[in-house]
This record gives C-alpha cells, structure tokens and sequence, in this order.
C-alpha cells in the first residue's frame, strides 16, 4: 500500500509542477495572440517542473506520510524484543492523497472521456425574432440584449451589420451564436427598450444534431406582452 501512495504522491506532484511551471511562464510572458508561447511552456518547460513536483512528492510521502509507531506493550517488557521503532502510513496523509487522485481521475473522465462538448464541436445558433405587427425595430442594434443560457452558462449575444429583416409587414430581429456544451438546459432571452424580458427553452436534446431547417414559431413562456415569437436553427462544421 505504502508504494502506492509514495507512486500517487508522486504522480500529484508531476501533474502540479508541470502544470504550475507552465502557467507561471506563461503569467510572465504576457499576451499569447496564437498560442505559441503556450504551447512551448506546457510542452518544453512544463515537463521540468514535472520532475521535481514528482521528486517533491516522493519527498513529502516519505517526510509526512511515513510516521513512526512505537513499540508494542508487550515489547517494552519482553527484554528480547528488538528496541527499534517501525514506521506506517499516515491515516491523513493516505486520505488527502486519495481524494486528490480520485478528483483528478474524475475531471480527467469528465473531461477527457465523458466530454462535456458536444460531439459535433462547436455549433452555430441562428435565431429569430418575430415582433408583433405595428412593432417598430428598437433604433440601435446595441438597444435588443440577447442572451443564451446554456447549462451555467450565459452568452451575450451580440447583433451584427444584418441584425433585422421582414417576414410579411412584420420586422424581425436576426441573431447567431455558438452552442458547445453538452446540457438539457437550453434558454433564450430577450429584451428590448420598453419590453419586458421573455424567454423560451430550446427544446434540443443534450447532445443535439444539426436541424433540417428553422423550428416553427413559438412564444415565450409567461404572460408579458407583447407577444415576441422565436424561431432557430442549428448547424455544424463537422
């Protein structure tokens, strides 16, 4: 058990010196426009800090994970028992060094195997915004705040130069981001000047494929008015 630990102790230190070395160049180097200097750092000056996060890990199991247990009762007053001290392993350190292997075996599986990203990478969201008739467009693009919530997390939308069409006599507002996670909790948002915010859930599956074609038009959930429809479309790449 005791060269497991030491092995695991040691494997901890690697992953924290290698990763540790490597931001740290990075931190004082500054901006990295194409990821170059990134790259050197993990992969030329990151395997140094490796080797000795291994040897101070080895180093620290031996120090604070190797503890000494004194002698038996029964070999205080045996006058032929050996007056040498044995050594076990720390309750606490063996604790702490699992728990670090076991949260770091699960983010590697998440991360890794799992894979929280979706399987088609990135993929992009086209949306659409349908105001009620007589409605006029909001005068500035920067006015219509979008958001996307995907999981935990919430994307502003910006509206680029081809922000607005018409569908009939009705003007619509026309937005597109990326969705990348894999999650059932897909939300859009939208608020415009003198309009309450409203929502709609995107009913994508988790890891969703790209669609045929635009969803129909659905209004938002609760009871705000005017009534803004929504419609979407999802593609990918790959």
């Amino acid at each position: 058990m005791r060269y497991i630990l030491g092995f695991l102790s040691g494997a901890l230190g690697l992953l924290a010196g290698w990763s540790g070395l490597a931001a740290l160049v990075i931190g004082l180097a500054g901006p990295d426009r194409d990821g170059g200097l990134a790259m050197g750092a993990f992969f030329n000056i990151g395997p140094i800090g490796g080797v000795v996060g291994f040897v101070a890990g080895v180093l620290l199991f031996i120090k604070l994970g190797l503890v000494s247990q004194a002698p038996s009762s029964d070999a205080e007053r045996s006058d032929t028992a050996p007056a040498s001290t044995r050594t076990r392993v720390s309750p606490i350190f063996a604790s702490v060094v699992l728990l670090l292997a076991a949260g770091l075996a699960w983010w590697g599986w998440y991360e890794l195997i799992r894979s929280p990203y979706l399987t088609h990478g990135y993929m992009t969201l086209q949306l659409q915004f349908r105001l009620p008739p007589g409605m006029a467009l909001p005068p500035e693009p920067t006015d219509a705040h979008i958001v996307v919530e995907e999981g935990q997390q919430y994307v502003d939308v910006p509206l680029g130069r081809s922000w607005h069409g018409t569908d009939g006599d009705r003007r619509v507002i026309l937005a597109s981001t990326s969705l990348s996670r894999k999650t059932s909790r897909r939300f859009v948002r939208l608020e415009l000047p003198g309009v309450a915010e409203q929502s709609w859930q995107l009913d994508l599956p988790s890891d969703p494929d790209p669609t045929s074609g635009y969803s129909p038009w659905r209004l938002p959930s609760g009871g705000s008015a005017p009534k803004i429809e929504m419609n979407f479309s999802l593609s990918a790449d790959r």
